[in-house]
């Protein structure tokens, strides 16, 4: 009798599951192959689909910009590699979208007919579709660790500027051990940790030097979008 392999949803702080996988631009090892680097995994449902082309387009106009932010890109369906090819042809030579036109993917995209890795990372969810990745987002760290995951349904396409204003906020809350408040965007204040002692809460209160407290446990500072 066959048994069905089950996997626990990854979390937030958990080790990116590891696998090889053959993709549209060679075989990868992950997230070996990543070290040292930011990358995004994505999934989406199926190749020659309308949301998933206008994505598609997306994140490779914006490669560049990630790249910029040493972040890899990596996508996923659990369709074959010739179908990824020629899906990936046709976007180039036949698809004009919000400007774009001619517009070649060059981040790897995963073969995924076993559903081996989608099932690892939680993309393929029953109740949407037992057949289809849902369109799912991990953020992993350059130490290969899970830091935000984010899922959408099949029907809505993602939000570009929010995946790209999460990964810049992880890395400012990294290099400059502070957090980010509703809304944050790069040049925006952004919060100091809160004090931990009853005499830095009153210090703070009382020499608020480039600072504002609005009380004790929330104060803020600037941070330029050139230190980011």
């Amino acid at each position: 009798m066959e048994q069905n392999t089950h996997y626990a949803m990854p979390r937030i702080g958990d080790k990116a599951p590891e696998f090889t996988a053959v993709t549209t631009q060679g075989t990868i090892n992950f997230p070996t192959d990543y070290a040292g680097k930011w990358v995004i995994l994505f999934s989406h449902p199926a190749d020659f689909t309308p949301v998933c082309t206008s994505e598609f387009m997306t994140f490779a106009t914006l490669q560049p910009e990630f790249e910029a932010l040493n972040c890899a890109l990596v996508g996923l369906s659990v369709d074959g590699l010739y179908s990824h090819i020629a899906w990936l042809r046709t976007i180039k030579e036949k698809i004009v979208y919000k400007g774009m036109s001619q517009v070649e993917v060059n981040f790897p995209l995963i073969e995924d007919i076993t559903m081996e890795v989608a099932k690892k990372y939680g993309m393929i969810q029953p109740g949407e579709s037992s057949t289809k990745a849902v369109r799912a987002v991990f953020f992993i760290d350059p130490a290969g660790t899970i830091r935000a995951m984010i899922y959408y349904p099949l029907s809505m396409g993602r939000n570009f500027d929010e995946i790209r204003r999460a990964l810049i906020a992880m890395q400012a809350a990294d290099k400059h051990s502070i957090a980010t408040p509703a809304d944050w965007r790069p040049g925006d204040d952004v919060i100091v940790p809160t004090a931990g002692s009853c005499g830095v809460a009153k210090d703070r209160m009382e020499h608020q030097e480039g600072m504002t407290c609005h009380d004790w446990f929330f104060c803020t500072k600037p941070l330029s979008a050139e230190s980011l």
